[in-house]
């Protein structure tokens, strides 16, 4: 690895993006973060409202949206378009040089598109580390440009993929800590992984294990599920440190406090 300084990934939830005083706490805090960082974002119920407001209906299998030509045009017109410009429009406001990418600019990001087998997804993307464009994104931070990144990729046949923002925001330190140090921050609106869904008492560290023994417990469910298995999968391949905390938390953990709770291999 080389010296290059260490490098700050942060994804936002789509819940914070909604909410617009929120929004503007963390990206207030995000703006005051030191040394170079990345910012990943989801885009929440934004695309949804949206299809309504066109008389699109979604479609949903398991739970999960079914990105079809029409649902596409929606997301990339939502999270690449109006959430991505509307972030990159604030920070700009905050003194920060940011730059609103999908995948496809620079070919920053491809993947590849999931099998239609055993569910058809429609137009959505698998990412690895091995898809993210190191050169561009460290080209990019040594002229002191902060990408803020849409969660679509692209498949380098000129077709354009929706893709889960947290998975992006692992494979994307994964691949980053080739060259540097990267802390991996996941924001959104609760104080962390709780250990207790009725008292909401937040866990300190989070380890395999305990993730396991949670779920079985029904404490960890919904949208947790996959943004741990995704928080795991960075720690598994190198990146430094993984963190779950709440987006006001940020400027709490650069003093050296460690709000949120800490993924962990072991416990």
């Amino acid at each position: 690895m080389s010296k290059l300084p260490p490098l700050t990934l942060v994804k936002i939830g789509g819940h914070v993006i909604e909410h617009e005083d929120a929004l503007n706490v963390f990206l207030r805090q995000f703006a005051q973060l030191e040394g170079d960082k990345i910012l990943v974002h989801g885009g929440g119920q934004s695309a949804s409202v949206m299809a309504h407001r066109l008389g699109i209906v979604e479609k949903k299998e398991q739970g999960r949206r079914i990105t079809d030509k029409e649902t596409l045009e929606v997301v990339t017109m939502v999270y690449g378009g109006l959430v991505n410009k509307k972030l990159v429009a604030i920070l700009q406001s905050l003194g920060m040089n940011a730059l609103g990418l999908t995948g496809a600019d620079g070919n920053a990001i491809s993947a590849k598109k999931r099998p239609n087998y055993p569910i058809d997804y429609g137009f959505v993307g698998d990412v690895l580390a091995e898809d993210v464009n190191l050169n561009f994104f460290e080209q990019l931070l040594r002229m002191g440009i902060t990408p803020v990144i849409a969660p679509l990729t692209h498949d380098k046949k000129g077709q354009l993929l929706n893709t889960n923002a947290d998975t992006l925001a692992a494979q994307v330190a994964i691949a980053l800590q080739e060259y540097r140090p990267v802390r991996l921050l996941y924001c959104f609106e609760q104080n962390g992984v709780w250990s207790n869904a009725q008292s909401q008492a937040v866990l300190v560290e989070l380890s395999p294990h305990l993730k396991d023994q949670l779920y079985q417990e029904g404490v960890i469910q919904d949208g947790m599920v996959p943004k741990l298995a995704n928080a795991f999968c960075a720690l598994e391949n190198g990146v430094q440190e993984i963190r779950i905390l709440h987006y006001a938390d940020l400027l709490v953990w650069q003093k050296g406090k460690e709000p949120g709770t800490k993924i962990v291999s072991s416990k």
